[in-house]
């Protein structure tokens, strides 16, 4: 059940001047107070050089099904677990390696699988005959409070709460004052009384589902995320974005609603949200027109009238058939000190200043080299792939994937054209990863030798990209430069020792 909370209407003695001085406060919001940080000045910092630490999976492209596609990366707040989800409805957990080994220096990063678990399966909507796919588009971690971790998954309807403990002790079998079969007769017991003992066993890992909550989105579930309270969280569909209490199952507060009267007058789609990670009263919803919007749920309960927007005007000249496909963002992430908002569309990804509406404050290219080939796109669907990207811990980089199993990191203040772009495919182990430079069809390759004689990149031309070898999913180490990178069928493991 779904419940919809309507603004009080204003007095009907009230002013036109008072009406529109109420409405006018009610969307105003600064920014420049509470929890945004002074501005940072940020300095060059030096490009991270990959390497290779693991690949999780079959590597032979030949040997996987579509079940097997990974559909979410996500690292936990302490980032000791690395959760991913595929489109089997199946949830993998990594834990980093509890062994003590010291790799150069520092811990090692490699991880192990941890706990794997069905957490949906494919359903059948009868009141609209539909099948709802067990796909999980999305995986969220709660901050640790106690020895049992807990994570939030959803499929495009049902959202689960998930807790994931450990037990590795049990009583032990000689410590029982009773047989333990089925017939006990309490008559039968003689001697002294014994009490029962605990033994070491084999450590067992439990996936327990704890919530479930449905039945409030028509449409398809895009994202969930968890409030800076961590007792609230959002799920967002095309049209809605929904408020929940995470001990509550049968009710949820609809926030945001975009569904017009008509629906052949809609014009635009919700494609991400996500909550501010420090005040709990902030939240931000992205749209297929490039648009994004950022909310604040103290002015009003249906957050409808935003607080603030950020989009970029269009340059008339440049308009094209294709400029409203590409310029959906389809993915929105707010900086570690909730300071600037990093988005993605389909050839950039662009950073914004929560003071500052009218235009990103910088803007990285991702494949420019994919404008001359947007009708092929366009043609093999391609166009309507939507990718993701990430802060690092510091907020001083952003990554972000490509098509050919390509992904680039950028160093914040540097020059754009010192971002490199590298391939994710297995390598030894610590070696340092081959970078690529994508050449459009009609230059020609470069020399890439160095003084000392050796290859420093692969050209490929753009005409030998695979769009079907793609990196849509990725998820960054809150603490180190480690990365983890969905492609297809594999976990892809980098860092920069």
């Amino acid at each position: 059940m779904v419940m919809e909370v309507d603004e009080p209407a204003v007095a009907a003695t009230t002013s036109q001047n008072e009406q529109q001085e109420v409405q006018q406060n009610d969307v105003d919001m600064d920014t420049s107070e509470g929890p945004i940080e002074p501005d940072q000045t940020f300095e060059p910092v030096d490009q991270i050089t990959w390497k290779f630490n693991q690949v999780k999976g079959n590597i032979d492209a030949d040997v996987h099904t579509e079940a097997d596609v990974i559909s979410c990366v996500e690292f936990s707040h302490d980032g000791e677990y690395l959760a991913t989800g595929d489109k089997g409805g199946r949830v993998v957990i990594f834990q980093r390696d509890q062994s003590g080994k010291y790799v150069k220096g520092v811990r090692s990063r490699e991880y192990n699988v941890y706990s794997t678990f069905q957490s949906h399966e494919p359903e059948f909507d009868y009141l609209k005959s539909l099948e709802i796919d067990e796909k999980i588009n999305q995986i969220r971690w709660l901050k640790k409070k106690n020895a049992a971790n807990f994570i939030l998954s959803t499929n495009d309807k049902t959202i689960k709460l998930w807790k994931i403990s450990e037990r590795e002790r049990k009583i032990g079998d000689d410590a029982w004052n009773l047989p333990r079969t089925n017939r006990i007769n309490t008559s039968s017991f003689r001697g002294k009384l014994q009490i029962p003992s605990i033994v070491p066993m084999e450590l067992i890992v439990e996936a327990s589902p704890r919530r479930v909550y449905g039945n409030a989105h028509t449409y398809h579930v895009n994202s969930i995320s968890v409030n800076s309270d961590q007792e609230t969280f959002l799920s967002a569909d095309d049209l809605r974005v929904n408020l929940w209490n995470l001990e509550i199952t049968n009710e949820s507060f609809n926030i945001v609603d975009i569904k017009p009267a008509n629906m052949e007058e809609l014009t635009e789609v919700i494609t991400a949200a996500e909550f501010h990670p420090t005040q709990c009263n902030w939240f931000v919803y992205s749209s297929s027109k490039g648009s994004i919007r950022l909310c604040d749920m103290r002015d009003r309960a249906l957050c409808d009238a935003y607080a603030k927007i950020f989009e970029e005007p269009e340059d008339p000249q440049s308009r094209s058939f294709f400029s409203e496909i590409i310029a959906s963002v389809s993915d929105v992430k707010f900086s570690h000190n909730g300071r600037y908002l990093l988005t993605r569309d389909y050839l950039t990804v662009k950073v914004w200043d929560l003071n500052m509406e009218s235009q990103p404050v910088e803007t990285y290219p991702v494949h420019n080299y994919l404008r001359t080939k947007l009708c092929a796109l366009y043609e093999n669907d391609s166009i309507f792939d939507k990718f993701e990207c990430d802060w690092s811990g510091d907020d001083k980089h952003i990554l972000t994937g490509s098509y050919h199993n390509l992904f680039r990191s950028y160093a914040r203040g540097n020059n754009q054209g010192d971002a490199k772009t590298w391939e994710a495919r297995p390598q030894e182990n610590h070696a340092t990863l081959r970078s690529r430079f994508v050449v459009p069809s009609a230059k020609r390759k470069r020399n890439n030798l160095s003084s000392s004689g050796e290859q420093t990149e692969e050209d490929l031309s753009s005409d030998q990209l695979q769009f079907d070898r793609k990196i849509l999913h990725t998820a960054w180490h809150p603490k180190d430069n480690i990365i983890a990178l969905a492609a297809t069928n594999n976990l892809y493991i980098f860092s920069d020792v």
